[in-house]
């Protein structure tokens, strides 16, 4: 009998979990089409939704990003740079990675505030209009990489996005 307080291994992150990709994929590659992506990241939320409620399936895909971008963060940026070296690191990862064009908008040394948009992006780029914004894993992820790089708690809010009009995303973040 399984006792559902500990959750089978599979079901904890951790990054060796990923795998060997290249040698398990060795035909296929490590590539796959992003409506492939879509199809899993909109089917689960769909699904949260109707279990839990919209509010409670965005803070769950929120709280999941937090978590990739943190250990996204650890396993893959360079974290002993200044911000300027760490902001081009994270730009080159995004777009070798094929997630998405990040530009940085503006960043305050002084409050931590942080404006930067992402294009071409997993997540929403090409969508239908909704007027509404929807890169709720990625306001999490990207709080997550800010955190782990600053070594404080982040909010980050998607501002403009793709399903609302818009040709990119556009997100803030603050210093909590």
């Amino acid at each position: 009998m399984k006792r559902e307080d500990h959750p089978p291994s599979h079901n904890i992150f951790r990054w060796e979990n990923l795998g060997d990709i290249k040698k398990g994929r060795g035909e296929l590659g490590q590539e796959m089409p992003v409506m492939v992506y879509r199809l899993m990241q909109y089917t689960m939320l769909d699904v949260l939704s109707r279990a839990y409620g919209s509010e409670t399936a965005n803070e769950r895909f929120r709280q999941a990003g937090h978590l990739a971008g943190a250990e996204f963060a650890r396993h893959a940026l360079d974290l002993e740079t200044d911000f300027s070296a760490f902001a081009a690191g994270l730009q080159k990862a995004l777009k070798d990675l094929k997630i998405g064009i990040l530009r940085m908008e503006s960043f305050a040394e002084d409050t931590g505030e942080i404006v930067l948009t992402v294009a071409e992006d997993l997540d929403c780029s090409g969508i239908p209009v909704t007027d509404e914004t929807v890169c709720y894993y990625d306001e999490g992820f990207l709080a997550g990489i800010l955190e782990v790089y600053t070594g404080k708690e982040y909010t980050v809010r998607e501002i403009d996005c793709w399903a609302n009009g818009d040709r990119v995303c556009r997100f803030r973040g603050t210093q909590a």
